[in-house]
């Protein structure tokens, strides 16, 4: 079965907010953080990394 991968961080994301109740604020700063390393010149090295 191939689930998209959008579908799979969602369904995960949505059970960890209401799972463990994060604060908002951790959840904004956890979503930037990674969109900025995303952009960033760290990214080869956490891509090779996360392979």
């Amino acid at each position: 079965m191939q689930v998209p991968l959008w579908l799979a961080l969602l369904a995960v994301g949505y059970l960890g907010v209401k799972l463990i109740r994060p604060p908002w604020w951790l959840i904004a700063v956890l979503l930037l953080g990674g969109f900025l390393l995303a952009d960033s010149v760290l990214a080869p090295v956490i891509d090779n990394a996360v392979k």
